[in-house]
């Protein structure tokens, strides 16, 4: 007479504990996500309406949206930002990498955060160090 038995994969030591449990203190624990609240054409441009919280990680969908949008030919980009409530480098990011290989790109009515943004980019870019040449000189 042959029985199976389940025994567990892990002995009961080595098996991980159940997560614990956590208080919500009304703090957020992570970014919110970014809003595409609307999407047209004209012609060969995209107007996208934004809104919410723009970072690095929620601003993944909207960059596999305009690489997608740029593989069907789109060369013009309108960004309706004025429903944006926070932004940082991942905004930075998707407006540098839009314009690459001839394409447009028009930030139409910018919240506060996105005008934030943009000026601390454009101070940040003003205060950088200028790059020393050092150069030898020959002496005869």
């Amino acid at each position: 007479m042959s029985t199976s038995s389940t025994a567990p994969i892990l002995p009961a030591a080595l098996a991980p504990l159940a997560p614990p449990a956590v208080h919500d203190s009304g703090a957020d624990a992570a970014p919110g996500g970014i809003v595409v609240h609307s999407c047209t054409t004209l012609g060969a441009t995209l107007v996208v309406g934004l809104g919410g919280e723009i970072d690095h990680f929620s601003a993944a969908p909207l960059r596999a949206l305009l690489a997608s949008a740029a593989d069907d030919g789109y060369t013009g980009l309108v960004l309706d930002a004025s429903r944006v409530t926070f932004a940082d480098s991942g905004l930075l990011a998707v407006l540098e990498w839009w314009p690459r290989h001839g394409r447009r790109l028009r930030l139409v009515n910018r919240s506060r955060a996105v005008k934030r943004l943009l000026n601390a980019a454009a101070a940040a870019t003003q205060q950088q160090p200028r790059a020393v040449s050092l150069t030898t000189q020959a002496t005869s």
